[in-house]
């Protein structure tokens, strides 16, 4: 009985084990390799653009929407959003600030209750 235990336990951790190991979320091997969107191929807010790898920014797919292009995207591309990249040009590379009502919402005061119906 002891053996059976043993031998159902060990086939239960092998057959456990390979899809589990299949499931982990591994990095591209080539993503340390990608090199950067020049800023000027960037697609504008609210578009979306599909990189194709070690194709040059000149012969890049145009900008279109974002549903299209993840969609349309191939294997060896990957989808840019024109909303996704941090312009420093404006800040000279300093943190934004904050407005001063953002932090805690402290401003924000609570809608009045709806008001009663008539009893009659």
């Amino acid at each position: 009985m002891r053996l059976l235990n043993a031998v159902l336990s060990i086939g239960l951790t092998v057959a456990i084990a390979g899809p589990a190991t299949a499931q982990r979320l591994q990095a591209p091997k080539d993503s340390a390799k990608r090199t950067p969107v020049p800023a000027d191929a960037r697609p504008p807010k609210g578009m979306c653009r599909i990189w194709i790898d070690n194709v040059p920014a000149a012969q890049q797919p145009a900008a279109t929407d974002c549903t299209t292009a993840v969609k349309n995207r191939p294997a060896n591309g990957r989808v840019i959003f024109g909303d996704d990249f941090a312009d420093t040009n404006k800040s000279n590379g300093k943190p934004l600030k904050l407005p001063p009502g953002v932090k805690g919402f402290t401003s924000v005061k609570p809608a009045p209750p709806p008001p009663k119906p008539p009893q009659g």
